[in-house]
């Protein structure tokens, strides 16, 4: 293919690719190195995408298509998905579409056309192993039907291209396989148990740091410089952190599909589909629940500027500017007692209709702003009053 002169030139290319009969614009795409088994080398244990596009750059996808007919493959547009390996000729092609950029491609300013050029001069001066760089195509929302497709959704969930609970990923544990991590490297199970003597004797049996389905998050992801993470533990891969987003050691976790939304302090555990706003602050060991731990399938948001005490458990969604006292749980039915002039007083704070009573279930009061559920002391009863205390993050640690 003949280098594209200028950029009317490439618009025109595009409109062209873009015109022919079956072609389909992707959900997401983006090209990803792999690791493949050790002793099955066509089973993907990782996928990295320096780049990953979401909703976007639909003139870099159609490059990406146009590259690979050049090269000798025809993306099959009728599924939700496609994965095709990437030629020397994929990379010429692209190469000479992208001519027109290839000097501004610098900074934040044409990453796929970043991705082309680094690959390229990968390719050149290294080669390339066949299957070992991969482009990816999704056409659709739908569940993901391999290892690659999996970990571009999870991309995009962790770079925040995909808001929380958008992304579709039914089934997507089950495309994983289970492996040990050493650092960054995934390996085979299999193929430890098979050169476990060999290494063993030989002194070269490899630092294992964990063994799952899920890599963590910093394995694969740059936060923002204003979010810490003091243990790579306690982030999966999949989580979405907001800038200011602080995580501590200890009793604190934050699963895949869950994060937060702004600032927040987390010393707790935040489980699958959980959410939590700006200026909030999960204590130490509380923990919310998960769709699989008891909320009946009800994901749970915490509204901004809420506290969850030490050691406490949150089963219903919150509002902004509400407590859980240290210790309590406040489950969907949990009896909650609200005396007549706190409920007014919460009233006043809500766009909520309440009936005129004096318990409510938990489940009654999800969403609710301003309450702070807390024990009577004497009677160990759970009761609900209008919450007078700010909840304000030390903004030197945020």
């Amino acid at each position: 293919m003949e280098a594209i002169a200028n950029a009317d030139a490439f618009k025109a290319y595009i409109e062209d690719i873009k015109s022919q009969k079956g072609y389909k614009d992707a959900v997401a795409f983006g090209i990803c190195r792999v690791d493949c088994g050790q002793l099955d080398v066509s089973k993907v244990l990782q996928a990295n995408y320096p780049v990953i596009n979401w909703n976007e750059n639909f003139g870099s996808a159609a490059v990406f298509v146009d590259a690979l007919k050049q090269s000798g493959v025809d993306v099959d547009f009728s599924g939700t998905e496609y994965v095709a390996n990437i030629s020397f000729e994929f990379l010429a092609t692209a190469m000479a579409a992208f001519s027109p950029y290839l000097e501004e491609a610098y900074g934040d300013a044409h990453k796929n056309v970043q991705v082309i050029q680094s690959l390229y001069e990968i390719a050149s001066d290294m080669g390339m192993k066949e299957g070992e760089f991969r482009v990816v195509f999704l056409f659709d929302n739908a569940a993901p039907q391999s290892v690659e497709a999996v970990y571009l959704k999870l991309y995009a969930l962790s770079l925040a291209k995909a808001e929380l609970r958008t992304v579709n990923l039914d089934g997507a544990f089950g495309k994983l396989p289970n492996v040990a991590w050493s650092g960054s490297t995934p390996i085979e199970l299999d193929w430890l148990r098979e050169n476990e003597i060999d290494l063993k004797f030989s002194g070269a049996y490899p630092d294992i740091d964990f063994v799952d389905k899920f890599p963590r998050f910093l394995q694969h992801v740059i936060p923002a410089d204003n979010t810490r993470i003091l243990e790579t533990s306690k982030v999966r891969f999949g989580a979405q952190l907001a800038g200011g987003t602080t995580v501590m050691p200890g009793a604190s976790y934050i699963n895949f599909n869950a994060g937060t939304t702004g600032p927040v302090m987390v010393e707790g555990r935040i489980s699958s589909s959980a959410i939590v706003g700006a200026g909030s602050d999960v204590g130490g060991g509380a923990s919310i629940l998960g769709v699989l731990s008891g909320t009946d399938g009800n994901p749970i948001s915490i509204g901004q500027n809420t506290l969850l005490g030490a050691n406490s458990t949150c089963g219903i969604p919150l509002g902004d500017g509400s407590i859980i006292d240290a210790g309590l749980a406040i489950l969907e039915g949990t009896k909650i007692s609200i005396a007549a002039d706190q409920l007014a007083k919460i009233k006043e704070v809500n766009d909520i209709s309440f009936d005129d009573k004096e318990i409510f279930k938990g489940k009654e009061l999800s969403n609710c702003n301003g309450i702070h559920f807390r024990q009577d002391a004497q009677t160990g009863a759970i009761i609900g009053r209008r919450s007078t205390r700010e909840i304000k993050l030390n903004a030197d640690l945020h």
